[in-house]
C-alpha cells in the first residue's frame, strides 16, 4: 500500500481572506510595474504588520538581555522570551513549556538533534531511516552523523508520478537495527501531507525514536505533538508568518533530557570553574548566548495571529487554492505536474515542455508573478524523478482563486511566446 493521504481538514469558520490581506504591507507592492503576486511561500512567507509592530515594540520598549538582570528592561525581555516559549508550547500542544528550544530555524532544530541524541545514541551499524522525499535539511546531518558513528542511511521509497510514500513493506523498513526515523509532514516539492501519526505510532511500537520535519507544515495545518506522538519536531518562524533567524525545536522532555549541550558558552550553565562546567536543565542548556529574543517575540505575534484566523480554515483554503490550480493548470498541455493528484498541501511544482523552470520563473517575474525554479533542496528527490528542475507555484492564506488564475495566464504567456 502507498500512504493515504490526510483527510482534508474542514474550516470552522473561514475568515475574509481578501480583506486581511490588508494585513499585509508587502502584498501591496508593485514589481516590474506590475501588482505583485506572491507564490513562493514555501520558500518564505510574508509578515503581518502585528509580527513587524512586536519586532518594533521590543526594540523600542523591551531591549534588554534575558535571564540576566534584575531591572525593569531586563525583566520585560525575559517576560517576553519566555512568553513566547509559553506561545509554542501551546501552538503545537506540548505537554510543558520546557519542550520548547528555540533555534534559527527547522535546519538548526535537525542539526542539534543528530549532535546531540544523534551522537550520544548511534553507533556503527545502527541506522537513520529517512525518506526519498527530504529536504536537504533532513538528510546533510544525518549524512555527517553517519560518517562520525558509521551509522548508515536508509530511505522510504517514493512512489512514482503521484508522489506518495510506499507503506506497502514498512514493517520490514522499521528493523531493529533503525534507530530513528526522521521524515517530512508536508513535502516542499510535491505537496505530499505524510501521514505523521501513522509513522510516529508504527515507529513507536518498535521502540525507534521519531522526528518530524515540519516546515511547510507548522502554519498551515493544526498540529498537535502530543496526537502524532513524535519525540522530536521542528519548525521555521519565517515559514509560518514570523521572522527569519528563529524558530523551534520540540523535544520530548524524557528525550531532551538525556541529551547534552551542544553550543556552550554563557546562560546555559549552572556553574563553571575552570575545568569542568554544569548545566542548567532543558530547555535552557541548549540555548547558549544572547538568543533572537526580538525574533522570538514577534514569532510569537505571528503564532497568535494564525490561531486568530483559524489553523483548520487557513488549511483547507491551502488545499482549496491547490485544487484550484491542479485544474487549471492541467488544461494547458504540454506541462507536467509532480505529486498527488487530490489531498495535497498547498505546493504545486511542474515543469512545461521544453522550457527550462528557470525561464519559466523568469518570464512569470517579468508579469509580476513570484514563483521559485530550481531543485528545492530536494536534489535527490530530483534525480529519481529523472528530472534536474521544476518551476514551484505554493500558496497561503492570503492568495487569492485570481492570484491563481493570474498564474495560469502567464504561463499561457510562457507558452505563446516559447512556441514562436
Amino acid at each position: 500500500m502507498t500512504a493515504k493521504m490526510t483527510t482534508p481538514i474542514a474550516p470552522e469558520r473561514a475568515p475574509d481572506w481578501r480583506a486581511l490581506r490588508k494585513d499585509f504591507p508587502i502584498l501591496s507592492l508593485q514589481v516590474r510595474g506590475r501588482p505583485l503576486i506572491y507564490l513562493d511561500n514555501a520558500a518564505t512567507t510574508q509578515k503581518p504588520r502585528a509580527v513587524l509592530d512586536a519586532l518594533r515594540d521590543f526594540y523600542e520598549q523591551r531591549n534588554a538581555n534575558v535571564h540576566r538582570g534584575v531591572h525593569e528592561l531586563s525583566n520585560r525581555a525575559t517576560a517576553a522570551y519566555e512568553g513566547a516559549r509559553e506561545t509554542a508550547a501551546r501552538f503545537v500542544n506540548a505537554r510543558q513549556t520546557g519542550e520548547i528550544v528555540f533555534t534559527r530555524g527547522a535546519t538548526e532544530s535537525i542539526n542539534l538533534v543528530a549532535n546531540t541524541w544523534g551522537a550520544r545514541r548511534l553507533q556503527a551499524g545502527d541506522v537513520i531511516l529517512l525518506t526519498e522525499m527530504e529536504h536537504h535539511s533532513n538528510i546533510v546531518p544525518w549524512q555527517l552523523l553517519a560518517a562520525r558513528t558509521g551509522a548508515r542511511l536508509a530511505f522510504l521509497p517514493v512512489t512514482g508520478p503521484e508522489g506518495l510514500l510506499d507503506l506497502s513493506r514498512l514493517d520490514e523498513w522499521l528493523t531493529s537495527e533503525v534507530k530513528l526515523l526522521a521524515f517530512t509532514h508536508v513535502s516542499n516539492t510535491l505537496g505530499t501531507v505524510n501521514p505523521a501519526s501513522q509513522l510516529c505510532s508504527m515507529a513507536r511500537r518498535k521502540g525507534i525514536v521519531t522526528l518530524v520535519d515540519a516546515a511547510q507544515s507548522t502554519g498551515h495545518r493544526p498540529l498537535d505533538v502530543q496526537e502524532i506522538g513524535c519525540d522530536f519536531l521542528a519548525a521555521s518562524g519565517h515559514k509560518m508568518c514570523g521572522p527569519t533567524g528563529i524558530g523551534f525545536l520540540y523535544g520530548r522532555m524524557e528525550r531532551l533530557a538525556e541529551m547534552p549541550p551542544w553550543h556552550g558558552g554563557g546562560d546555559m550553565i549552572e556553574s563553571v570553574d575552570y575545568h569542568t562546567s554544569t548545566w542548567k536543565q532543558p530547555p535552557h542548556k541548549f540555548e547558549a548566548g544572547t538568543p533572537n529574543i526580538a525574533g522570538a517575540a514577534a514569532l510569537a505575534a505571528a503564532l497568535e495571529y494564525l490561531d486568530r484566523l483559524g489553523r483548520p480554515a487557513i488549511a483547507a483554503h491551502d488545499a482549496a487554492l491547490a485544487a484550484h490550480a491542479l485544474e487549471k493548470m492541467s488544461g494547458l498541455g504540454g506541462l507536467r505536474i509532480l505529486g498527488p493528484a487530490s489531498g495535497r498541501a498547498g505546493v504545486v511544482s511542474f515543469l512545461m515542455d521544453g522550457i527550462h523552470a528557470h525561464d519559466v520563473v523568469t518570464m512569470a517575474d517579468h508579469a509580476g508573478v513570484a514563483l521559485r525554479g530550481g531543485h528545492h533542496c530536494n536534489q535527490p528527490l530530483m534525480k529519481k524523478l529523472g528530472i534536474e528542475s521544476t518551476a514551484r507555484a505554493s500558496f497561503y492564506f492570503y492568495n487569492t482563486f485570481e492570484e491563481v488564475d493570474r498564474l495560469v495566464e502567464v504561463l499561457r504567456e510562457i507558452r505563446r511566446y516559447f512556441s514562436r
